[in-house]
């Protein structure tokens, strides 16, 4: 299933960035009027709930879904059947309320086909991804990058103008949506 607003992901290897980097682009966004989703695919297991509480003690018991609700946010926690495997991008964005949001962030969710920006810093030694990878559409560096062969390169320290760089391409038919 594909959702019906732009969707733009962030992939770059650990301590590049990433998360640094969307926290100011969120910021920028929200500072234009945009309500901006933020999908995470995590490599460890997590839990948003808190040990001791009755909602935490439910789920431990068996609950296979737990919905936390509150006036201010609810939180639906989902335990994996299939726990070797990693999510599925699309089912992920399914989940999404888009009709309350104007586009997604994703950050990570590598290996999978959508609109992405990799975050490139040869301070770290690993090789850019752009060349191995088409749904590529940007790299933002600090970096010089070779003279040919690359997409656009936005300025890794200006989320304003990666922030112009993802509403231009959100207006260009079929760049922003997730391949299905």
């Amino acid at each position: 299933m594909q959702v019906e607003i732009p969707v733009f992901g962030f992939v770059a290897p650990s301590g590049s960035g990433k998360t640094t980097l969307l926290r100011r682009l969120v910021a920028v966004l929200r500072e234009r009027g945009l309500r901006v989703g933020y999908l995470k695919h995590a490599h460890h297991t997590f839990d948003l709930d808190v040990p001791g509480k009755d909602s935490f003690e439910i789920r431990a018991a068996g609950a296979a879904q737990t919905l936390l609700a509150s006036r201010e946010r609810w939180a639906l926690q989902v335990e994996n059947a299939a726990k070797g495997e990693d999510p599925d991008l699309d089912a992920m964005l399914a989940r999404f309320e888009s009709d309350r949001l104007d586009l997604i962030l994703v950050e990570g969710f590598k290996h999978a086909r959508y609109p992405k920006i990799e975050i490139y810093r040869a301070a770290l030694g690993q090789a850019p991804l752009y060349p191995g990878d088409g749904d590529i559409i940007a790299v933002a560096t600090p970096d010089e990058l070779p003279a040919d062969g690359h997409p656009p390169v936005l300025p890794l320290d200006d989320a304003n103008a990666i922030a112009d760089f993802l509403l231009n391409a959100a207006r260009r038919p079929g760049s922003a949506a997730p391949a299905g």
